[in-house]
């Protein structure tokens, strides 16, 4: 029986996501099933597409309203993620998949649409055998230390300050 990991991605540098979904294009060349969930996010973007070529090993859902920049979480936002993290859950129990990726989870906590708890509880509950990746920044402390893998990307210079809009195929 092959053993899996807890990885966390976070920090405020770019690469995160990025980082997450090329796991799971090694996963799936390797014939792995992968369920991606990506929780605020809303919009289709390029590695939608691209994943698209993937659809018998890479499964891909958002259970987002958009993003949280400037807004407080609204009741849309609170059963979106709601919906993404039972489904999660379920997807852990049935077994479905040897890859889950939860893309933004940690934001999610941070803005008070999942608990600390309820990601420990995926962390702590997942079958063994099974990987799980959670991104984005702010991650609490206590689920860094409760995962085998913490990788901080850590922003040293981006052009999205000096006013670079997101480029298609590259951010978006």
């Amino acid at each position: 029986m092959r053993k899996g990991f807890v990885q966390v991605y976070t920090g405020n540098g770019k690469g995160k996501t990025t980082a997450a979904l090329g796991l799971a294009v090694r996963a799936a060349g390797a014939g792995m099933k992968v369920f991606i969930a990506q929780f605020i996010k809303s919009r289709r973007t390029s590695e939608h597409h691209a994943l698209e070529r993937f659809e018998d090993s890479i499964t891909v859902r958002q259970y987002g309203k958009g993003l949280l920049i400037g807004r407080k979480p609204g009741v849309a936002d609170l059963r979106a993620a709601r919906k993404g993290y039972e489904e999660v859950r379920d997807a852990l129990r049935e077994r479905q998949y040897d890859l889950v990726i939860m893309d933004e989870a940690n934001v999610a906590v941070h803005c008070g649409l999942l608990s600390v708890e309820e990601l420990l509880d995926i962390m702590q509950s997942r079958p063994k055998d099974v990987e799980l990746v959670i991104t984005g920044r702010y991650a609490d402390k206590r689920i860094m230390d409760a995962a085998d893998l913490v990788t901080e990307m850590k922003e040293i210079r981006h052009y999205w300050s000096k006013g670079t809009q997101a480029r298609r195929g590259i951010e978006k």
